[in-house]
């Protein structure tokens, strides 16, 4: 079995055979379980050790002061930071008076195993207490992708070799004492005692409590039950403000064991009243125990199954890839199975990293994975945005500006930025919105969406860029003063990139409020606006070097001075931890990839020549201090003839959390990379295009992988599509015929395999990268 530093490589399930607790923060994270709605961080049963303690609710958030050294119009008052919340994963063990710590007698053996076709973590433990008393204990923890509210433990302990007097206290905790964050500013604000206990009861071996926060007003409900299988013994359940305990105290013969199986619900609302919540978690808690756990175990394999049959990727000659695909679409579902209307935040339900912020992330790299395997979170995605509109157009009005101007960074809807160049200034995020619905449009040719809630998001953010951009004294219509995806180049003129991506915006609006004139007349669109929007996007202003053959990244970015990467030492890395904002914000740097993503995703603005020259432009400007980089680049790669390159990066994308390669992987998992993985092999690799709502490949294999199969859901279908390196054959699973294309050519799907010959790729000089910054060679 091939051995990661952390983790064995096996395809279905991530497995740590040993315990180390110089890693456990990561463990943590990488073992989180969620489904949109509950995450529970993957912290030891007992509860310590541990890096850093996580129960989070979607949307459960706090909020804080931002200050400022000088304030200014339009900065944003307050911020929004995730919570923890009720913990119900503690289970406090106790053998014959001796707590149960894996710091003190012998641990013998350990394993925690993380199943993603079962969608359970199991651990496995066997522990000697310095009295010399052995146990066994083992648990199994899921959180419930069937019923939204619900998770379940089963936890045993088995006497060994003597017998021994057992307590088991399982508990249900408010307010637990968090570490304090460190300096780096992605890392979440700490926010102490945030919960104030409303309600605390507990009733044979249950116990419900309910909490509200202190500033945002949110109010929190948990329920625990059990279900305990015992030798003789007593049971006591007693409960205060923040605790609610249910203790099993018994004697254990060798070989005899203790299983208590768990029961959580959790619940929150801004509106709904005490005693509303309260029989909300417990009808939930209710539901839980009538499934039963083994219905509960059944339930979560039958949803995987259904996900993986459209969703599933093989890769062949690269075994970690293949692991840490999987590994990356197992979270990503997790991060927005159950959301229901509530956002897909940076992290996920994984940890408190970024505050538990929502970005363009998500709409631009989750998305994209979830519209073709799992369509329907997409739509609640998408529902989420479009609830928190009057948010968005009150923004725009206190910016002066008409539509809808949607937050850089937020959980409830409004700004939480306080660096308003990298924040406020990012209007891209508004197409990026844009684009997820056309894409989610195109993909499932869902019109009851359009109507209700696409059509308004892609008018209010034309409006948007309307009233931002302006034409010119050539005619050109122009977007200034603007931060694009590369936030070490802020307030720029004509990024492309936002440029390009508000055509499609300013185009898509006019064409849906067309369709749906009803609707759009509703809205107030008029002939004039619509036709308003059409000449903006005709008359959008591309800068181009002619001097370089290459496009800048926006106006006049090809005369900056070039980054001094010669000096630039690898522990200078990222670079805005290291040198002012000033500095790099006059350099040809690059933080992530901003106009290779413009060629991705606008891949018919731009000629096969074009591309070519522009990559390898930037290549040499790109350090990749952004987790969101690799992964646009692998794509970019494939489709530039660098195929070695594209798996480079994709392995970059792809272990960025089990590797740990951004050392901050204790804070939660980096979603949009782990969607990234699943980007460079299918758009990669696999050469994915959707254009005029044609479904499109153009595949081709590096040598390190010698096939590579994936599946997908598109407008009702499942597909099938296997690439080798001179063959790609292509299977309609299930649905009406289909027409689809490979290399350009029209390829009819009726049932069947269909074959057609890989085309090699134009043989082109190789691109270089800052020094210190070449990825990693997956031959290596």
């Amino acid at each position: 079995m091939i051995k990661q530093a952390a983790y064995a490589v096996e395809p279905w399930c991530v497995r740590e055979q040993r315990l180390n607790l110089d890693m456990l923060a990561q463990s943590e994270s990488v073992f989180a379980l969620s489904n949109g709605h509950v995450g529970l961080r993957g912290n030891l049963d007992e509860g310590e050790p541990h890096g850093l303690p996580g129960t989070y609710l979607n949307s459960v958030y706090e909020l804080r002061p931002l200050p400022y050294a000088e304030a200014g119009y339009g900065y944003p008052e307050s911020g929004q930071t995730i919570i923890n919340v009720t913990n119900g994963k503690l289970f406090r063990l106790l053998v014959n008076d001796e707590p149960f710590d894996v710091r003190y007698g012998e641990l013998r053996s350990h394993e925690r195993l993380l199943d993603l076709r079962a969608g359970t973590l199991t651990r496995k433990a066997e522990w000697t207490s310095p009295a010399d008393d052995t146990v066994r204990v083992s648990s199994v923890r899921l959180v419930s992708l069937v019923q939204r509210a619900v998770a379940a433990i089963c936890y045993e302990v088995e006497a060994v070799d003597q017998p021994v007097r057992i307590v088991v206290q399982s508990e249900l905790v408010a307010n637990e004492s968090l570490p304090t964050a460190g300096k780096d500013p992605r890392a979440a604000a700490s926010l102490e005692a945030p919960l104030v206990a409303e309600e605390c009861v507990g009733t044979d071996q249950s116990v419900v409590m309910v909490h509200c926060t202190r500033e945002s007003g949110l109010r929190v409900g948990a329920a625990m039950g059990h279900e305990i299988d015992s030798p003789d013994g007593a049971i006591d359940t007693e409960v205060r403000d923040d605790v609610g305990r249910v203790t099993v105290a018994t004697r254990l013969e060798p070989g005899q064991r203790l299983r208590i199986i768990k029961y959580l619900a959790y619940g929150w609302s801004s509106q709904r009243s005490r005693p509303a919540l309260h029989d909300q978690v417990i009808a939930a808690l209710a539901a839980a125990k009538l499934t039963g756990w083994e219905g509960l175990l059944r339930e979560q394999r039958e949803y995987l199954d259904d996900f993986w049959a459209g969703a599933d990727v093989e890769v062949d000659g690269d075994a970690e890839v293949q692991q840490a695909v999987r590994f990356a679409l197992f979270h990503v579902l997790q991060a927005g199975a159950r959301g229901e209307r509530r956002p897909i935040s940076a992290k996920g339900l994984t940890g408190p990293g970024y505050d538990g912020h929502t970005f363009w992330d998500t709409e631009s790299f989750v998305l994209p994975v979830l519209t073709y395997t799992q369509p329907r979170a997409v739509a609640d995605a998408l529902r989420w945005r479009h609830s928190t509109l009057d948010n968005a157009r009150a923004r725009a009005r206190q910016l002066g500006l008409e539509g809808a101007a949607f937050p850089w960074r937020t959980i409830q809807g409004d700004e939480c930025s306080g660096y308003w160049p990298a924040g406020t200034a990012a209007f891209h995020i508004g197409a990026d919105i844009a684009y997820a619905v056309v894409r989610y449009l195109s993909a499932t040719g869902d019109e009851a969406f359009a109507r209700d809630y696409g059509l308004e998001l892609l008018v209010e953010t034309a409006r948007l860029w309307r009233s931002l951009g302006h034409h010119d004294a050539h005619g050109r219509f122009r977007i200034d003063g603007v931060t694009g995806p590369d936030e070490y180049s802020a307030l720029a003129d004509n990024n492309v990139y936002t440029n390009l991506m508000a055509q499609r915006n300013l185009q898509a609006a006019a064409d849906l409020a067309e369709r749906h004139p009803e609707q759009a007349e509703q809205l107030g669109v008029t002939d004039e606006e619509t036709a308003s929007w059409r000449d903006a996007a005709a008359d959008m202003y591309i800068p181009y070097d002619r001097r370089l053959h290459v496009h800048p990244q926006s106006e006049g970015f090809t005369e900056h001075a070039p980054w001094d990467f010669e000096s630039t030492g690898a522990d200078q890395y990222p670079l805005m931890l290291n040198f002012p904002y000033f500095d790099i914000y006059r350099k040809q740097v690059v933080k992530q990839a901003d106009l290779v993503l413009a060629m991705h995703l606008r891949g018919d603005a731009f000629t096969p020549e074009q591309k070519a020259r522009n990559f390898a432009y930037y290549e040499a400007l790109t350090v990749r201090d952004s987790s969101l980089s690799a992964c646009t680049q692998a794509v970019m790669a494939a489709e530039t003839g660098h195929l070695d390159l594209a798996h480079d990066y994709l392995g970059e994308a792809a272990l960025m959390d089990l590797d740990d390669l951004e050392h901050n992987t204790r804070d939660g998992l980096h979603i949009a990379s782990l969607a990234g993985a699943w980007t460079a092999l299918v758009a990669g690799l696999g050469g994915m295009r959707v254009e005029d709502d044609t479904l499109g490949f153009t595949p081709r294999l590096p040598g390190g992988i010698t096939r590579l199969a994936f599946r997908l859901r598109y407008r009702g279908r499942r597909l099938k599509v296997t690439v080798t390196a001179h063959q790609a054959v292509y299977e309609l699973l299930d649905g009406d015929p289909l027409e689809i294309t490979h290399d350009g050519e029209r390829v009819p799907l009726d049932g069947g395999a269909v074959s057609r010959p890989v085309t090699p790729p134009p043989i082109r000089p190789t691109p270089t990268q800052p020094r210190g910054r070449v990825p990693r060679h997956r031959g290596e």
